[in-house]
């Protein structure tokens, strides 16, 4: 199966999967999950899922439940995206084509979204079957470490408000974005490797893995906003220079930005040297990743 017929596959899988454990409109209080579903069924690329459960499979042909696992990424994802299109951070009017949470539901209904698909992701890790308790402690502090304020998505995001109209400089533009993108995308292929029951090699390869495409996500993310229209990327082009925000084109110019993003993927190809063939996939998406218009 090539890519092309792979994604769509994997992407009805999680959007199943996901709508089974959120709870339906009609579950009081029913505003509440109806803000939920909203987002999280906004028409996302599901990337982060998919790199887990493909993460889980390159470690092993046996991983049942990793789509559960898969699917409380994707939770903390959206919740993400909900609070950073608040008109206290990024104040945007739409996501993925689409008016933003809080434009239909209001401020304090999004907010709470956010929160109730946070806690539900939990929720979800928590009420794993197929792992055993240790490593479902591991996996829960593996996703509560890379969405906190420590090097994880929380701390990304301040060092991102808190640098707005700072000189972009390349130490600055590195602390946000290893932090803010990087880290739930590595934490994306660390929780496939460590549901499948990955040895400490193998989560430690693909642990580099996903740092060298969390970056080159970033990269691409920071190029798009500059090269694609607001049509093409569903959101708002051009924020971040409106904004002056730390970004890689900021720094290091466009042309540089696509020779980085090229590298990172290179590196993020060798990194999967060990799995041989069984990583094919990985690659794929990877490739992926820097060749995206949106």
């Amino acid at each position: 199966m090539n890519l092309a017929e792979y994604l769509p596959e994997q992407q009805e899988l999680v959007e199943t999967e996901l709508d089974a454990l959120i709870p339906p409109e009609s579950a009081a209080p029913g505003t509440i999950h109806q803000a939920m579903r909203y987002s999280l069924f906004a028409g996302g690329k599901r990337i982060r899922p998919i790199l887990c459960i493909e993460a889980a499979r390159t470690v092993s042909d046996d991983s049942p439940g990793v789509i559960k696992t898969a699917c409380a990424l994707e939770c903390i994802h959206t919740y993400s995206l909900i609070h950073d299109d608040l008109p206290a951070l990024d104040n945007d009017d739409y996501r993925r084509g689409k008016p933003t949470n809080h434009k239909v539901f209001g401020e304090a209904m999004a907010v709470l979204a956010g929160d109730a698909l946070l806690t539900i992701a939990f929720q979800i890790l928590a009420e794993l079957t197929n792992v055993s308790a240790e490593r479902k402690v591991r996996m829960i502090r593996e996703l509560a470490t890379a969405s906190g304020t420590v090097g994880g998505m929380i701390g990304g995001q301040v060092a991102d408000i808190q640098g707005e109209g700072q000189q972009p400089t390349a130490a600055l533009l590195d602390s946000i974005h290893r932090a803010k993108t990087g880290a739930l995308l590595r934490a994306s292929v660390r929780l496939g490797a460590l549901h499948a029951g990955g040895t400490h090699d193998e989560v430690g390869a693909l642990s580099c893995f996903g740092e060298h495409i969390g970056l080159a996500f970033q990269i691409v993310d920071d190029i798009l906003d500059v090269e694609e229209s607001s049509d093409a990327l569903g959101k708002t082009a051009g924020k971040d220079a409106h904004q002056q925000k730390i970004t890689f084109p900021a720094v290091y110019g466009l042309e540089r930005s696509h020779e980085m993003a090229r590298l990172e993927c290179d590196r993020a190809h060798r990194t999967l040297d060990v799995f041989g063939q069984r990583a094919d996939r990985l690659r794929e998406i990877a490739d992926l990743i820097v060749h995206r218009k949106s």
